[in-house]
């Protein structure tokens, strides 16, 4: 049977030369790559005329490995421009102008699970999406890795498409930037980047901490900037760090980013991340595990939300292979290699998060919406440090971890509060006895544990 390289080689060449070079590099220098002709001896491979003499510099080699590795390697491999009749000779090309990144149809606000930890962020993003330009330029969300920022700037991006097809868009990342500077400084085509880049409305940004070490290419992400903002554009930001945390970067273009909202993302709680693993569940139509399967899950990855979904697909694909009971034991036996037991099973007393503002709040006589309100009164404001001193002190948590419990509130907020707790303590004896005292009750339980 003749081999039919659109339904079923093709693909698979695709998917290895992904793999090969990178998703950045791909969606930039790849993605307009097509199969011409295939009769099983010799395959030509058509490319964008513009970027042919650019591929056939740089990718020649690993288009042949993926094609030898799929279809054997005595098959012929011939590159040759979009539309020609033969192979383009070799010369000087124009930079490729690559459209914006692929929006991923699950990374949308409808998709998005809000939780303690992305609420504010996610507020922030929404009413950019809504009113590009004038809400919060720039925004800068920040957090660890997956907790829902790439999904933040997919769904603004996703938002406008739908709503607002005339504005100019674009949707990169950090490293797609660089690749394409570096390509337009090589190929001679600085002029066509910075039109490229500069004649959008909306910019949006993913993973800019991958500027830092690069002073040409922050050089030019800076004027870009400044460019789109003077002509009244949104821009959009993500990172995996504060812009002040973002020492690689010289500090004129930090204090651009923090010129803005800086909406912090923490780790999500355990009511966020059941929620997540019920929508994706939903969305994928997979079968809803148990409620203590889901638990179970939830309990082992704690902090990103890109893990956590991969276990999930993980415990529900070998329990379908294997025809075996879909619970809590066997999602236990699947995950423990990969995310070994670190929470508390149902009926541990392992001090939480929870736990510490419980205790605090019965010492100081408020409430627990107190403690997580946004009042500064003194009366709030001490035993809110306080519980995030003793929360630092006995339950392991992350920094971004104990923020989140604390009503969404950043890392250095934690920070801030274990310092001026520790100050105080040192100080004021009322205060510190009050801190040993709940510290006591805290490592009692730990201890009752351990009995």
């Amino acid at each position: 049977m003749q081999p039919d390289p659109l339904n079923t080689i093709w693909p698979r060449i695709v998917a290895d030369l992904r793999d090969a070079v990178g998703d950045s590099d791909y969606e930039v220098w790849l993605s307009g790559l097509r199969v011409g002709s295939f009769d099983g001896r010799a395959i030509v491979i058509t490319v964008p005329a513009q970027t042919l003499a650019w591929v056939t510099d740089r990718f020649t080699r690993v288009l042949e490995a993926s094609v030898w590795k799929i279809v054997g390697d005595d098959v012929a491999l011939t590159l040759t421009a979009t539309g020609a009749a033969r192979e383009q000779p070799v010369g000087r090309a124009p930079v490729a102008a690559p459209a914006s990144a692929p929006l991923n149809p699950k990374l949308s606000f409808d998709q998005f699970v809000l939780g303690s930890g992305n609420r504010f962020a996610h507020a922030a993003a929404l009413a950019v999406a809504e009113n590009p330009g004038t809400a919060y330029n720039p925004l800068f969300v920040c957090g660890p890795p997956g907790v829902g920022k790439t999904h933040l700037l997919h769904s603004v991006a996703d938002y406008l498409q739908r709503n607002e097809p005339s504005i100019r868009v674009r949707l990169t990342t950090a490293e797609a930037f660089v690749n394409e500077f570096v390509a337009a400084v090589r190929l001679g085509g600085i002029d066509t980047f910075k039109a490229r880049y500069r004649a959008n409305d909306v910019l949006l940004v993913d993973d800019v901490q991958f500027l830092m070490a690069k002073t040409k290419t922050e050089e030019e992400f800076f004027h870009t900037f400044n460019a789109l903002r003077d002509a009244g554009a949104q821009v959009m930001l993500t990172s995996d760090r504060t812009p002040r945390d973002l020492d690689g970067l010289h500090q004129r273009l930090r204090d651009r980013f923090e010129s803005g909202l800086v909406a912090e993302i923490g780790a999500p709680d355990m009511a966020t991340r059941i929620a997540v693993l019920r929508k994706r569940a939903d969305h994928d139509g997979l079968p809803m595990p148990a409620p203590d399967v889901l638990e179970s899950i939830a309990e082992r990855v704690q902090t990103n939300l890109r893990q956590l979904e991969g276990a999930l697909i993980r415990v529900v694909a070998f329990a379908s292979l294997t025809g075996r009971v879909l619970d809590r034991s066997l999602a236990a036996e699947v995950l423990e290699n990969l995310f070994p037991a670190s929470a508390p099973q149902p009926g541990d007393n392992r001090v939480t998060i929870e736990s510490v503002q419980e205790a605090t709040c019965q010492a100081f006589g408020i409430t627990r919406d107190e403690l997580l309100s946004s009042s500064r009164a003194s009366r709030v404001a001490w035993p809110r440090q306080v519980a995030m001193y003793l929360a630092r002190e006995h339950t392991g948590e992350t920094l971004p971890a104990i923020g989140a419990g604390f009503g969404g509130r950043g890392h250095t907020t934690v920070m801030h509060a274990c310092k001026r707790t520790a100050e105080r303590v040192a100080e004021d004896p009322e205060a510190s006895t009050i801190v040993s005292e709940l510290s006591t009750s805290l490592s009692t339980v730990m201890d009752d544990r351990s009995d």
